[in-house]
C-alpha cells in the first residue's frame, strides 16, 4: 500500500461539481459537441471542474487525487469503479509513479509498467476512454491526459454454446467480450493474413465492431460494401448482433435470415476459410457471417467432423424436415377440404372417424393447435431450464390428450402438429426455423382457399422470393440460382473433403483453390 500522506484522498469529486452547478453550467450532452473538439486545460483544477460538470451525479465515478514524483506534482486518476481493474491501477500505475524518484514535467509523464498507453488531447476522447473502462491520468501543467487500458468489467467464462450444440465439435462458445472472441478466432487461424478492421457505431452508447477476414482469400468489394453499410448506421446505440444484422441486410421485409449468426468459433473460422467475413459485436455472444446463402443455413459444423456418407444423410434429412415443417399442415388442410380423393380409402375412413366430433373446419383446427404449440414453445424458453422442458412435455401431452377427448381437435391433427414441431427443431439455424414457423401460417391459409393449387402458388412465390434475395450483393439462392456446378459438392449432400478442392463461389473468394487439399493415401 502507499503512504497516506502522498494522497489527498480517494473520493467522489463533489465540491467542483457543486461549484460548476452554482455557475449555472448545463450538464454535458454528447450530441451538443458532435464534430467539435474541446482541448484540455494545462491547469489541473480547471480540468477537475470540467470533469465535475461533464460527469454529474455519477456515484461510481472516482477521482483519485495524489502527488507524483520527487517534484510532488499534483495529479488525478479518473475511472469508473465497476469497469476497471483496480489491482492493475494500483500495481501498474500508482506504485511506479509513487516510487519514482524522477521528477515529472508537463511534457513527460512517468512510465508505468502497463501496455496499451495512449494520449487524449480533448474531452471527447477522454470521456469515451472513461466510459469504456479505461483509466485516465491528469497531471498539473500538462494539456493532455494519458489513457491506460485497465478495463476489468464483469464477464462470464467461456462455456458451451447454448443454441448450437455439437457432438464432435469444440465446446467453446463466444462470450460478451470482443477481445476474448478475437482471441478464440486467432487460436483457430494463427495466420498473418487474418486482418481485423475496427469501427465504432452509435451516438450515445458507442459499440465497437470488428470485421475479420483473410486478406488473400476474401473479395475486397464485399469488404467495401460491408463497411459502407456499417458506416451508414446512425442510431443512439446497438445492443446485440441481431440489431446490426437488421440494419445492414439487403431486404428488411424478407422472413428469411440473410446473414448467419453463430455462437461457435469453429464455425466462424470455417466460414473465414471459405472467403467470408465475420463481424464481432462487442457485448454480444454471437457474430455475423456474411455473405450467406440459403444452403449455408443448413450446414452444421458436425457435417465436417463425421464421415461424408453419414453427413450427407443427415443433411438430406434437414432438407426433408424443412419441407415437412413448411408444408405438412397445409397439405393436410388441402387433402381434407378439397382433394380428399387422393387419400386411400382406409386412411380416409380413419380420418373421418377421428373428425366426427370436431366442430371446427380444418383451417381453424390447425390454427388452434399451431398457436397453442407456439405458446408452449415460448413458455418453455422463458421458464428456467430445469422447469421449461418438463412444462413443455407435460403441457403438450396433457393439453393434446384433453383436446382430443373433448372433441376440440382430431387425433390426426395432433400427429400432424407434433410432426411439424419435430421437423422444425431439426433445422440447425434458429433464424431459419423461425422463418419456417412464420411461413407455415400463410401456406395453411392458401391451402384452405385453393387446395393443392394454393400450396403450389404459395411455394412458387417463396421460391421466386428466395431467388431474388441477395446477401451483400451475393445471390441468396446460389449455387442453385444461379447454378454453379462446382459448388454442388457441398449442398444437399457433402462429398469427401479431399474432393472439395475449390472454395464455394457464393463466398466470392479471390483465391479459388483450397491450399493443401489432396487425396488420401491408398486411393487408387
Amino acid at each position: 500500500m502507499f503512504p497516506f500522506n502522498l494522497f489527498s484522498g480517494k473520493r467522489r469529486y463533489s465540491s467542483a461539481r457543486q461549484n460548476a452547478g452554482n455557475k449555472g453550467v448545463r450538464p454535458f450532452m454528447p450530441e451538443e459537441s458532435e464534430g467539435e473538439e474541446h482541448p484540455l486545460d494545462p491547469d489541473l483544477s480547471r480540468n477537475l471542474e470540467e470533469v465535475a460538470r461533464r460527469f454529474p451525479d455519477w456515484p461510481d465515478f472516482i477521482v483519485f487525487r495524489f502527488v507524483s514524483g520527487s517534484d510532488q506534482v499534483p495529479a488525478a486518476l479518473l475511472y469508473l469503479d465497476g469497469l476497471t481493474d483496480k489491482k492493475a491501477i494500483n500495481d501498474n500505475i500508482l506504485q511506479p509513479m509513487m516510487s519514482s524518484q524522477q521528477g515529472n514535467s508537463p511534457t513527460r509523464f512517468p512510465e508505468p509498467t502497463i501496455g496499451d498507453v495512449r494520449r487524449a488531447h480533448n474531452w471527447q476522447k477522454l470521456e469515451y476512454a472513461i466510459m469504456t473502462g479505461d483509466c485516465v491520468l491528469l497531471l498539473d501543467g500538462c494539456a493532455h491526459a494519458v489513457v491506460y487500458n485497465t478495463s476489468g468489467w464483469p464477464q462470464r467464462s467461456i462455456t458451451d454454446p447454448q443454441l448450437e450444440s455439437s457432438l464432435k465439435g469444440a465446446h467453446q462458445g463466444f462470450v460478451e467480450t470482443a477481445a476474448q472472441n478475437l482471441a478464440l478466432l486467432r487460436r483457430y487461424l494463427p495466420n498473418k493474413e487474418l486482418r481485423i478492421h475496427k469501427t465504432i457505431i452509435g451516438k450515445r452508447g458507442k459499440t465497437t465492431l470488428f470485421i475479420l477476414y483473410l486478406a488473400d482469400v476474401a473479395h475486397p468489394d464485399v469488404l467495401e460494401e460491408l463497411r459502407s453499410r456499417l458506416d451508414k448506421i446512425d442510431v443512439d446505440a446497438v445492443i446485440n448482433t441481431g440489431e446490426v444484422a437488421e440494419y445492414i441486410e439487403d431486404n428488411p421485409y424478407s422472413p428469411f435470415p440473410q446473414f448467419i449468426l453463430t455462437e461457435r468459433p469453429d464455425s466462424a473460422a470455417s466460414q473465414l476459410l471459405q472467403g467470408r467475413y465475420v463481424v464481432i459485436v462487442d457485448r454480444s455472444p454471437s457474430v455475423i457471417i456474411a455473405p450467406s446463402t440459403f444452403i449455408s443455413l443448413f450446414q452444421s459444423v458436425d457435417d465436417y467432423s463425421s464421415r461424408w456418407m453419414i453427413a450427407s444423410f443427415i443433411r438430406l434429412l434437414r432438407f426433408l424436415a424443412f419441407f415437412i415443417a413448411l408444408l405438412l399442415p397445409a397439405v393436410y388442410i388441402s387433402f381434407i377440404s378439397y382433394n380428399y380423393e387422393v387419400i386411400p380409402l382406409q386412411l380416409f375412413l380413419s380420418i373421418a372417424e377421428s373428425r366426427e366430433r370436431v366442430p371446427f373446419p380444418p383451417l381453424l383446427e390447425a390454427m388452434l393447435m399451431e398457436i397453442m404449440l407456439e405458446m408452449m414453445r415460448e413458455a418453455g424458453i422463458r421458464l428456467p431450464a430445469s422447469v421449461g422442458q418438463t412444462i413443455g412435455i407435460v403441457g403438450g401431452i396433457v393439453v393434446g390428450q384433453a383436446a382430443v377427448q373433448a372433441g376440440v381437435v382430431s387425433n390426426i391433427m395432433v400427429i400432424v402438429v407434433a410432426s411439424t414441431a419435430i421437423a422444425s427443431f431439426i433445422l440447425p439455424s434458429y433464424d431459419m426455423g423461425t422463418a419456417v414457423r412464420l411461413l407455415r401460417f400463410p401456406m395453411m391459409i392458401m391451402a384452405s382457399l385453393f387446395g393443392v393449387v394454393g400450396i403450389v402458388i404459395g411455394f412458387m412465390t417463396i421460391l421466386i422470393h428466395l431467388m431474388s434475395l441477395e446477401s451483400l450483393g451475393t445471390p441468396y439462392g446460389s449455387p442453385l440460382a444461379p447454378v454453379r456446378w462446382s459448388d454442388m459438392k457441398d449442398t444437399f449432400v457433402r462429398f469427401p473433403l479431399w474432393s472439395m478442392v475449390q472454395r464455394p463461389k457464393s463466398a466470392r473468394p479471390i483465391q479459388d483453390k483450397r491450399v493443401g487439399r489432396s487425396r488420401p493415401r491408398g486411393d487408387g
